[in-house]
């Protein structure tokens, strides 16, 4: 049998600040993964659209995302759409690598990934912080297709998210799941749940402060959720039947957030709704 041969894209973002507000001053792609033109609705920050014009992936693809944030910028990324996995007998990859400097910000914040049955995926999240750098972020899976009544009955996910600051670990996890296994409805699993999604931020307050952002977010409409904070680090999860309900409780966690994190009230990409 002979191997399958991908697209092999990666795309380097690098923003700095200029003339009061960032601006993205690096970008090199190679495939088709690109960015759209630099957006500014709240002045200062600069927003980019993330785009993947084949929309999925496939069997020996693999996409590379990495953002540079030098001191004093601060950029939000977000995607005008689900990133999708489709069937294969080989893996696709989704590696994402952030760096972000002393008293720069990055929101990363995309649109779900859907995996769809018989897909094998890996998705790897890097965060490197330095000094008072700060980052807000989330990942949504949704394994399989609910709204079809298409279950993740084959396939694989291996899921890899870490993120330290100054090169002390905050955080290093790894989930891996096999379609059809025990993990998707046992109750120390995902109890039937297609969707899985973690919400990372860096925070200066302790696990008192984190109920209030828990009491200002509210519970999410479906599903399952808790927050932790630990080590200046907020963490988010959600369990639940559909994506829709785990990014419109982000969304209100990011704003609830924001101010705190960044200084800034909640400003919605525009791309968000269309």
């Amino acid at each position: 049998m002979g191997v399958t041969k991908g697209w092999h894209a990666r795309l380097e973002l690098g923003y700095a600040p200029s003339a009061g507000r960032t601006m993205p001053v690096h970008r090199r792609h190679v495939g088709p993964l690109l960015v759209q033109r630099a957006f500014h609705p709240e002045g200062e920050v600069c927003h980019s659209y993330l785009l993947h014009p084949p929309a999925g992936v496939v069997q020996g693809d693999t996409l590379e995302f990495r953002v540079d944030a030098a001191p004093g910028s601060h950029a939000l990324v977000t995607t005008p759409g689900a990133g999708k996995f489709y069937r294969g007998t080989g893996e696709a990859c989704v590696l994402q690598n952030f760096h972000v400097a002393e008293d720069a910000a990055f929101e990363w914040l995309p649109q779900e990934t859907i995996l769809y049955a018989g897909s094998r995926a890996r998705l790897e999240t890097r965060v490197s912080l330095q000094g008072t750098a700060r980052y807000l972020g989330w990942e949504i899976v949704c394994l399989g297709r609910p709204a079809a009544d298409e279950r993740f009955e084959s396939g694989r996910l291996v899921q890899r998210l870490s993120v330290e600051r100054d090169g002390r670990p905050l955080l290093s996890e790894q989930l891996v799941l096999d379609g059809g296994g025990a993990q998707l409805d046992s109750p120390w699993g995902l109890q039937g749940q297609p969707v899985t999604a973690t919400l990372l931020c860096t925070v200066d307050f302790d696990a008192a402060a984190g109920e209030a952002v828990w009491d200002a977010a509210g519970e999410p409409q479906q599903g399952l959720a808790g927050v932790t904070v630990m080590d200046g680090l907020l963490v988010a999860r959600y369990l639940g039947p559909q994506a829709r309900y785990a990014r419109d409780w982000f969304i209100r966690l990011w704003a609830a957030l924001r101010p705190a994190t960044f200084g800034r009230e909640a400003c919605a990409p525009r791309i968000w709704a269309t």
